[in-house]
């Protein structure tokens, strides 16, 4: 294999040192691809980066230092440094140099590569083989360059200020792998505890958002005075279209406050109506007379047709800062509506322009942190292009001036250098190019040597000399120089430059060709010939021949022929040598041309059969001998017996055969002319054809005609052949332009009308005796009259009575023209004959005429007056189609639907004789016969239409053949999202009316993106579309499709999903978003090929392997058999082999490995093979029967020892209570049988509790609802919170003042000295309660929210001021206890904000899965309805102290109205009516959000044991009472059975029966007001007979709650049955290997940083920072409240046993050690065992978060940005405004008298700002 070498060019512009010279070339080559170049200007040195290494070259690229920079191992994935035990996937990788700039005045060299994510080094200028600086192990904060080869990154070295200190502005695209920082300042030099390379300041870098869809690829950095500009690409996806960016701010604004991008767009003036072109390739600034200006090259790709153009694009920087301020200043003082359009907030989305004042812009150059930034404006800059080019790209480009002359150096695609003269009137020429290596791309730097003599290239090693404005061609030298450097220039033509000079050139040749065989001299003209002296000796080179000297003859030189050329190539009759003029001395080349050598010879032979011709007529001046026969050269004084040149009228010639032609098999007499024969000899001719082979002699008739006779010649192949014959005298070839035709009667001519029908030239006859066509002259007996036509077919056969369709009759002797038929009969019935689909002989169509019944009869034809009749078995029906039914019925409105037609006598004609209509659409006919299937159309309107059938253009009766069209469906929702790129996922789409259609597909439409770049050698991207035709249907409402397979780099398409259904289509995109497809996952094989299998598990390991992907979804194999899934994660999967070792699926025969099971993995359509599976041959696991003893025997120990200590309670208790002892002795008994009970259901339910949680889904609430709960549901007024309900009571006429007013009072807020200072005063102020700041915080959080990382720093900012207060005041361990100040609340909502999405994808299914299951478990059990106690529950104080007798009921439950089929609900026999309907509503609209479901109390329940219909309610006439008690009623009450059918229906007036009516609909009034007197399973402890004594009082109550401790052997139950549900949802929070939330990591490192900070070393002060700030701030809050995140209803028996778990999580998460002892609650004494884990689980848990990588404020303020763009439209921010300027007007004085106090408020005009706001609010309290 080849090494390939690439080369740096040096292109001399002028300098005899780095002048091009045609035999030496000044370039410098690299074993790898060079990538980046710069030129030190003091020194003149070149930096080259390459691919691995670093190069430091002389001015003319004589190498003085390298350095190597790679390969190393690495692995994108991995962070820096790379240790192989820790990066697995490291290998050895090239480093590509990303980025190479110079900083003179640091003496310093900056390259930064693509190896360990993009970290840079410091070189020495004067050694780079120095380093200065470099570290791997700083972490994210030094990845600079992108770590993706394909991603381009720029940068520039300037300083913030004059003299200030030296930084690097970078700009890069985000790879796959990169850090997602798009726009950068880093720093140069240690400062104030930052490395060099890290982040100028925390907020001097732009991160590309979470969700953001663009990709960037950068081009160019520049600076301009104050400001440093970037030029980039961009690629939007949505919608998909490239754009090129100019990004500009200033380089002293540490915040990026005043950065700004715009549009740049580059018109094509050849094509005014094409699209601007779409991508920028390269950039710089020149520096012509006018100003500075950007130059920038555009391109277009050629897939619109005409291929790829070009274009370079002038924009002037004085336009653009104007442009720039102009944009700035619409968007500071316009109105937020007009500017919705224009502006944006790069890198995320949208962004409030308007509500400042005038001169904003100019009061603030670099902006603000209360102005709009980051900017961006769609309103860009147009320029027209000075200069395109098509067919090629302009890939860099370099301008340069000098004189005043402006000249621009173009790299292009295919290997030049272009040379372009700008004109100050905008106009461009192209004066020249410099071919330096072809079809190789010219890389984007180029650039000029530091003394401007020479142009560097990277490029590949060929280079040529070049022209400008301020260089000339120096003749003497051979090369372009400046006029001072030319030895000559002052002499004439030896320094050449003009726009209208020329070069050296031989203008003309005396004589200007010659014959190889001659010997002469040439004469040249040259122009301009310079001026030359007796010393200047020129040299005349001809090819390869030996250089000899010159003659000057005034303007001409004289040059010798050659004595050797090289030889005429083939099938020509010259050769052209190139002659060049040198300079003896230092053989300098002077100029060429090239000179034809000819050769008569060959001249002769060019024209077949005619050599004389052929010689004397071409260009040359040869002539034709006639003795010899030969071409010659002609000579000055020609003999007799010579044609002479171009005299080829005088040549010998044969010429005007007749006849012109020829019948096959006849000898035939031949005649033809000859001229100029007096030198051939007649006797001697012979005539032939080399083709058919033969030859014949000629025979003289008189003086110049000649005949002979030819031999019987055949050719079946074709009717006629061309023949070219010659003509010899004594072998040798007389010139002959005898053509003659051969022809064949018989070929294609089968019956008499053919052969009449044939050219008469050709005399073909019909020969009766032969019954063949033949030549005349071979038939006797020829006729002139054909016989009768022969019929032997036609079709159709059958036709409509309404005629119209045409029949084709075929046959023989139909006739020689279509004049002769005369008449067709069809059937009885005339058929019109229609001449132009006639063929003679063979073919008659016509179109037939209607009958009037139907009829089988003959065809006949009539020819010339013969009849021809069809045979028996040729006849034609008329018959009536007749449509009667289609199917289906109905289709939807789009079309596409295929309609079976059912009938009689329908394949009546032929299908193009069938037309079928709908309202005029046409329904086009797939199938013909006695079915006929065709394909609707779309309709305009919906409804029923008939089907309109036609054959021949008349419409046959279809009377009751109707079609309906319907809507078309509806796609609602479809899940999952993604897919693999390999396909074969199931994607279930669910909406409305699938049964109408008939075929689905699944259309994948792949459409490349214009700036993706392929990594491989490839051809271009191609869009294809992709349909998958595998599905499933379900029903009406849903469609199961397997995904298609897609192409391969998906990041490389705009892929578009959708629905094929029939004729419609339907995205597949709803309000989740749209269908994904990700790269296909990759899997590590196993080492060595074989996986021993000992634990059970078999562990495959891959990366992205969830990622379209789920547990249920994916299959593995070992061998034949399944391996049943158990964990899929990102990077692992662990399933479950068969026990015994099953058969591979290909046995080998020999190989014992190879007869191993494989193991198979299988995602869709694609498989895997990673390797074969070995089992364990030891002995196997203990068996299933030793298993159940030695788990019963603990269990049952344990039941013992529970009984035993009940028993001893009781012991103890019969001391106390003598009278009760017998009773106690028989709850022992009791006891023991309840808890084997207990027991075996709990060991039950473990096993079945699991399924019932995934009936369905997560009713997530939305972020609104979230977050007004969080926020505000705890406040006072409630739901009726003004900030829930989001109404403001403005009238009309004030609304827009007022909101303007509250736009400017955001802004005001969005300045960080107000909000300190209001915040501040707030909390200074004595009636500012605690439940005011909470309060206030949270409206804080929603008017922010628009802008949250500026909510991040103005909590961070007071965080630090609160944290302070504490460590002075020696109480760090109470920070954050309660939330009693703003900042505290503030990072509650922090917290909430954050955390929303990890609930909704992680946390939240386990919690769910935690409520439902405390749910279903409370349910399953009594509840008392009154004392809301539950048989089944974790707390003790809920625990409902009796043993209620109960029964599960199954009933069958009808929703009146609906008409839906009955549902089964599960209910208790002791359920009050109240509880049995909120069991049905929880049941019958499960599928519905818990907020949409009816009141209990809303709704009636019927029960209809007969005939007659009873309405059940909780309390009635017939409820059961016992003096004052009143017993609520239950299904028991009513004696309803196991499988009754209830009916629930709205409460209705009519419906109630008279002795119900005081108790609907307010049942639940009616428990409450007897509250006292009623009861439900249990009476009252308390509640005793008034007549017993106040001990006997006593006593009975202490019995009672001894036997309701009896009882707590349930507690336990409820906990083994929800243990799983309980530490699932503590992993799932407190596993720092699941995604940690970012918010997380960040604000614990804060809190790990104020603690070294504050010199805190103590653990458990930040321990219970961390806790306070996130578990107990947050986590509990979401335990004790699930209705907070999910759509869903908590009972207060379910929130009894959440309390017990939350209280559970708050022990884990304290350090303090609880001890415990038997008077401890039976809460603590629960979970006793399990805190000890738990704890380790918090330890572990802010352990991990410690290690994790750190989470930078630039990462953090991109997330915050992402949550600001997706949710601030939807919450009530104007309210929030509203209700916090109620604050500001309450305590008005002292916050003006704190702004006017502080100075940078009065610098802003705070609080002049906020009176301007206060005005315009004044009767704001009175509007509302």
């Amino acid at each position: 294999m080849s090494l390939q070498l690439w080369a740096l060019a040096l292109l001399g512009l002028v300098g005899a040192s780095a002048g091009l010279r045609p035999r030496k070339l000044d370039f410098f080559r690299s074993e790898t691809e060079l990538n980046h170049l710069v030129v030190d200007e003091a020194s003149g040195v070149v930096y080259v980066g390459a691919v691995n290494a670093l190069y430091q070259l002389s001015a003319s690229l004589q190498l003085e230092q390298q350095a190597a920079t790679g390969p190393a191992l690495d692995n994108k994935k991995c962070t820096p440094p790379i240790e192989a035990s820790q990066c697995h996937e490291a290998v050895l990788t090239d480093n590509v140099n990303q980025l190479l700039l110079l900083d003179p005045p640091g003496k310093r060299l900056i390259e930064c590569g693509s190896l360990f994510k993009g970290i840079c080094a410091l070189r020495a200028l004067s050694n780079i083989s120095v380093r200065l600086f470099y570290e791997d192990g700083s972490g994210e904060k030094s990845f600079v360059a992108s770590n993706d080869e394909s991603v381009a990154t720029v940068g520039l070295v300037s300083a913030t200020s004059p003299g200030g200190e030296r930084v690097l502005f970078v700009g890069k695209g985000n790879g796959p792998h990169d850090n997602g920082i798009i726009v950068s300042t880093r720093l140069l030099d240690r400062t104030e505890g930052r490395e060099a390379f890290e982040a100028y300041t925390d907020h001097a870098t732009y991160k590309a958002g979470y969700l953001s869809t663009n990709t960037q690829q950068f081009v160019a950095a520049f600076e301009d005075g104050l400001y440093v500009f970037f030029v980039f690409n961009q690629q939007d996806k949505h919608p998909p279209r490239n754009r090129t960016l100019l990004a500009r701010m200033c380089k002293q604004d540490p915040f990026y406050y005043s950065y700004l991008e715009t549009d740049l767009r580059c018109l094509d003036p050849a094509d005014p109506q094409a699209p601007a072109f779409g991508t920028c390739l390269a950039a710089s600034v020149g520096v012509p007379s006018a100003g500075r200006v950007l130059y920038a090259v555009f391109s277009r790709d050629g897939r619109s047709g005409g291929g790829p153009r070009a274009g370079l694009c002038l924009f002037p920087l004085d336009e653009v800062h104007a442009k720039m301020e102009a944009s700035r200043n619409a968007c500071y003082t316009g109105t937020r509506e007009a500017g919705r359009d224009t502006f944006y907030k790069p890198f995320h989305g949208e962004i409030q322009c308007g509500g400042h004042g005038l001169g904003a812009s100019e009061s603030f150059p670099c902006g603000s942190e209360h102005l709009p930034y980051p900017l961006g404006s769609r309103d860009g800059l147009t320029a027209t292009a000075v200069l395109q080019r098509g067919g090629l790209n302009l890939t860099a480009v370099m301008v340069t001036a000098e004189n005043g002359h402006t000249v621009a150096f173009l790299g292009t695609s295919d290997g030049r250098v272009l040379k372009v003269y700008l004109a100050p009137d905008g106009s461009s020429a192209e004066y020249g190019s410099i071919l330096v290596e072809i079809n190789k791309r010219i890389q984007r730097d180029l650039v000029l040597s530091a003394d401007l003599a020479s142009l560097y290239a990277l490029t590949q090693d060929k280079c040529h000399s070049s022209q400008d404005p301020y260089c000339g061609w120096c003749v003497v030298e051979g090369r372009c120089t400046r006029r001072a450097e030319c030895p000559r220039a002052e002499e004439h033509g030896h320094w050449l430059w003009s726009r209208d000079e020329s070069c050296v050139a031989i203008t003309g040749a005396q004589p200007q060709n010659m014959s190889r065989r001659a010997q002469g001299e040439v004469q040249l003209s040259v122009s301009p010939l310079p001026a030359l002296s007796e010393d200047d000796e020129l040299l005349c080179l001809f090819g390869d021949s030996p250089p000899h000297p010159a003659r000057v003859e005034g303007d001409a030189i004289i040059c010798n022929s050659p004595s050797s050329i090289p030889g005429t190539p083939p099938g020509q009759d010259h050769v052209a040598v190139n002659i060049q003029l040198l300079f003896r001395r230092g053989s300098i080349f002077l100029t060429s041309h090239l000179y034809p050598f000819y050769d008569c010879r060959e001249a002769m032979s060019l024209a077949e059969n005619l050599p004389c011709i052929s010689c004397s007529s071409n260009r040359w001046t040869c002539q034709w001998d006639l003795r010899y026969r030969e071409c010659r050269e002609a000579s000055p004084n020609p003999e007799a017996g010579i044609v002479p040149a171009h005299m080829e009228d005088s040549c010998p010639q044969f010429l005007n055969p007749s006849p012109l032609v020829i019948p096959m098999n006849h000898e035939t007499d031949v005649t033809f002319q000859g001229k100029n024969l007096d030198t051939v000899k007649g006797s001697s001719l012979y005539v032939g054809s080399e083709l058919l082979k033969f030859e014949e002699p000629v025979s003289t008739q008189e003086p110049g005609t000649f005949f002979f006779r030819t031999p019987k010649l055949s050719h079946d192949a074709n009717e006629t052949l061309p023949l070219h014959l010659y003509v010899k005298s004594y072998g040798k070839n007389v010139d002959s332009k005898l053509q003659v035709t051969l022809y064949n009667c018989s070929f294609g001519r089968s019956d008499c009308s053919l052969c009449l029908a044939a050219d008469p030239v050709y005399k073909c006859v019909w020969c009766g005796g032969q019954s063949r066509c033949v030549y005349e002259a071979l038939c006797s007996n020829a006729t002139s009259e054909c016989p009768p036509p022969v019929i032997t077919r036609i079709h159709p056969e059958t036709g409509p009575l309404g005629g119209g369709i045409r029949i084709t009759i075929l046959g023989s002797n139909l006739g020689v023209r279509a004049d002769d038929v005369k008449r067709i009969t069809v059937a009885e019935q005339n058929c019109v004959f229609q001449p132009e689909r006639y063929s003679v002989s063979t073919r008659i169509v016509c179109t037939i005429d209607a009958a009037k019944t139907p009829i089988t009869a003959g065809v006949v034809v009539d020819v010339n007056g013969k009849l021809g009749h069809s045979p028996p078995h040729v006849l034609f029906t008329y018959q009536q189609p007749q449509p009667l039914s289609v199917e289906p019925k109905q289709g939807p409105q789009a079309g596409g639907t295929t309609l079976t037609i059912n009938g009689t006598h329908l394949d009546t004609g032929s299908e193009e004789d069938v037309r079928v209509t709908l309202n005029d659409v046409p329904c086009k006919v797939t199938q013909f016969g006695a079915q006929l299937q065709c394909v609707t159309g779309p309709q305009a309107a919906l409804g029923e239409l008939p089907l309109e059938i036609y054959y021949g253009g008349s419409r046959v009766p279809s009377p009751g053949v109707v079609f309906t069209y319907r809507e078309n469906p509806v796609l609602r929702a479809f899940e999952p999202l993604r897919s693999f790129v390999s396909g074969g996922r199931s994607i279930n789409v669910t909406g409305q009316g699938f049964s109408l259609i008939q075929r689905f597909a699944m259309v994948v439409i792949a459409e490349p993106l214009q700036s993706w770049r392929r990594r491989r050698e490839a051809g271009p991207l191609q869009p294809t579309t992709v349909v998958g035709t595998e599905y499933m249907f379900h029903n009406d409402s849903k469609v199961v499709f397997l995904s298609p397979a897609v192409p391969e780099e998906p990041e490389a398409y705009n892929l578009t999903a959708l629905i094929q259904m029939d004729g419609h289509r339907a995205l597949l995109r709803t309000e989740a978003g749209a269908f994904e497809y990700v790269a296909d996952p990759t899997f590590e094989n196993f080492t060595g090929g074989v996986k021993k299998q000992v634990n059970k598990l078999i562990h495959a390991r891959g990366t992205n392997l969830n990622k379209a992907m789920t547990l249920h979804e994916a299959e593995a194999f070992v061998g034949a058999e399944r391996c049943i899934m158990k964990t899929l994660t990102e990077t692992d999967l662990y399933c479950e082999p068969p026990e015994v070792q099953p058969p591979p699926k290909r046995r080998q025969k020999r190989d014992t490995t190879h007869n191993l099971p494989e193991f198979i993995v299988k995602f869709g359509s694609r498989e895997w093979v990673l390797g074969r599976v070995e089992y364990d041959t030891r002995v196997s696991d203990v068996p299933l029967n030793l298993i159940l003893p030695l788990v019963i025997v603990p269990m049952v120990a344990v039941i013992v020892v529970s009984v035993y200590c009940y028993w001893r309670k009781s012991q103890q208790a019969e001391r106390e209570y003598e009278k009760i002892k017998s009773q106690l002795e028989g709850l022992e008994e009791s006891v023991r049988d309840r808890c084997k009970k207990e027991f075996t259901d709990l060991m039950i339910e473990m096993e079945d509790q699991t399924n019932d949680v995934h009936e369905a889904g997560i009713p997530v609430l939305d972020y609104k609802t979230y977050t007004d709960r969080v926020f505000f549901l705890p406040s006072k007024d409630g739901d009726k919170d003004v900030m829930i309900t989001g109404r403001l009571d403005i009238p009309e006429s004030r609304r827009p003042v007022v909101e303007q007013a509250l736009y400017q009072f955001s802004n005001l807020l969005n300045s960080k000295s107000f909000l300190v200072t209001f915040i501040h005063t707030l909390e200074s102020q004595r009636e500012f309660s605690a439940r005011a700041k909470v309060y206030f915080a949270s409206l804080l959080t929603v008017a922010l929210h628009g802008k949250l990382e500026y909510y991040t720093d103005i909590m961070r900012t007071l965080f630090l001021e609160l944290m302070e207060q504490y460590v002075v005041a020696k109480n760090p361990k109470l920070m954050l206890r309660r939330s009693e100040t703003v900042v505290e609340r503030m990072l509650s909502n922090w917290m909430s904000i954050c955390l929303y999405q990890y609930l909704k994808d992680s946390a939240g299914e386990p919690l769910y899965k935690l409520f439902k299951a405390i749910k279903h478990q409370v349910e399953k059990g009594p509840v008392d309805a009154v004392q809301k106690k539950a048989k089944y529950t974790l707390n003790d104080t809920g625990l409902l102290g009796d043993d209620v007798e109960y029964a599960p009921l199954t009933v069958s439950v009808i929703v009146q109205d609906e008409g839906a089929d009955a549902v089964p609900v599960k209910v208790l026999n002791c359920d009050t009516i109240s509880q049995v309907k909120e069991k049905i509503i929880d049941q019958v609209y499960r599928t519905q959000p818990c907020s949409r479901w009816p009141k209990a109390d809303s709704v009636v329940l019927e029960w209809r044991p007969g005939s007659t219909a009873q309405i059940l309610s909780d309390l009635d006439l017939t409820s059961q009472r016992e003096g004052r008690w009143k017993r609520v009623n239950t299904l028991m009450h009513y004696n309803v059975r196991d499988g009754a059918t209830l009916i629930l229906s709205t409460v209705g007036v009519s419906q109630q029966p008279e002795d119900s009516q005081p108790d609907l609909p307010g049942e639940r009034h009616a428990l409450l007001e007897e509250e006292n007197r009623v009861w439900h399973l249990v009476r009252p402890a308390e509640e005793v007979d008034e007549g017993k004594s106040k001990r006997g009082s006593v006593k009975e109550k202490e019995r009672t709650k001894a036997i309701t401790e009896i009882y707590l052997t349930r507690l336990l139950s409820v906990k083994g049955t929800l243990q799983q549900f309980v530490d699932n949802f503590f992993q799932s929070v407190l596993a720092p290997g699941h995604a940690v939330p970012p918010a997380v990591k960040y604000f614990f490192d804060f809190l790990d940083e104020q603690a070294e900070k504050h010199d805190i070393k103590d653990d458990d002060t930040i321990h219970i920072w961390k806790t306070n700030s996130l578990p107990l701030r947050f986590w509990v809050n979401i335990l004790k409240n699930p209705h907070f995140i999910f759509d869903v209803h908590v009972h207060e028996v379910v929130d009894a046993s959440l309390s017990v778990i939350a209280q559970t999580f708050m022990d884990a998460c304290t350090r303090t050690e609880h001890k415990l002892s038997r008077d401890s609650p039976s809460n603590k004494l629960l979970y006793a065992k399990e805190i000890s884990t738990y704890k380790k689980m918090v330890e572990d848990y802010y352990k991990g978060i410690r290690q994790m990588v750190q989470v930078s404020d630039q990462d953090m303020n991109t997330h915050l940005a992402e949550i600001s763009r997706a949710h601030t439209d939807s919450l009530n921010t104007l309210v929030a405004l509203h209700q916090l300027y109620q604050y500001t007007q309450k305590y008005y004085d002292e916050i003006i008298n704190a702004l006017e106090e502080d100075p940078a408020a009065q610098k802003m005009q705070l609080a002049f700002r906020l009176q301007q706001i206060a005005a315009a609010l004044e009767n704001k309290v009175t509007d509302l």
